[in-house]
């Protein structure tokens, strides 16, 4: 089976300006391909989770979340770096989807499509939310500090699931694990 680090989009891998509702809003943090190149060569499997309510609450549609994700793969080809995987949770809050983190559906979808051991994955993300995917998994959470990581820290200090670790980006992250940190 394989291990996977799963990152969050808006604010770990990317800047967070709300909802995308235009791919001309979308920057990619510029240590982002580095450290999915990482990845890459460390034979883990590189997959992206992201929650976008935006098409459920019809703010824009999936073709608008497929061309930011254009934006992010030809951005990352740059660095020699790929993601095996996008998952997307385009339903409304109020839904009730499996997917929606921090339900661990999509996690559990990949674990399925790619042999993935939840058990020895990691979740990157900047919010408390990826935190608690990370636990309903069964993998370990990390949490940014780039987007909403400083504020969700603040806001969750006494919260029930703590992050297995705290870094300052997307690269520290990806080096920590790659370290043997956790």
């Amino acid at each position: 089976m394989h291990r996977a680090i799963f990152m969050d989009r808006d604010g770990t891998v990317s800047e967070d300006v709300g909802y995308m509702y235009h791919a001309g809003l979308y920057k990619v943090f510029s240590w982002t391909g580095p450290a999915i190149r990482k990845i890459n060569d460390s034979g883990m499997k590189a997959v992206l989770i992201t929650n976008q309510s935006g098409v459920g609450r019809g703010y824009f549609d999936e073709a608008d979340v497929e061309q930011v994700h254009r934006i992010l793969h030809a951005e990352l080809a740059v660095h020699g770096a790929k993601l095996d995987g996008v998952y997307v949770c385009v339903h409304h809050p109020a839904a009730g989807c499996d997917c929606r983190k921090p339900n661990p559906g999509m996690l559990l979808q990949a674990q399925r499509d790619m042999n993935i051991d939840l058990t020895r994955s990691f979740v990157i993300g900047d919010k408390y939310v990826d935190i608690e995917t990370a636990h309903n998994a069964g993998a370990k959470g990390i949490l940014v500090l780039t987007g909403f990581g400083q504020q969700e820290r603040e806001k969750h200090e006494r919260h029930l699931h703590q992050p297995d670790l705290v870094v300052q980006n997307l690269i520290e992250a990806v080096d920590s694990i790659l370290n043997g940190v956790l």
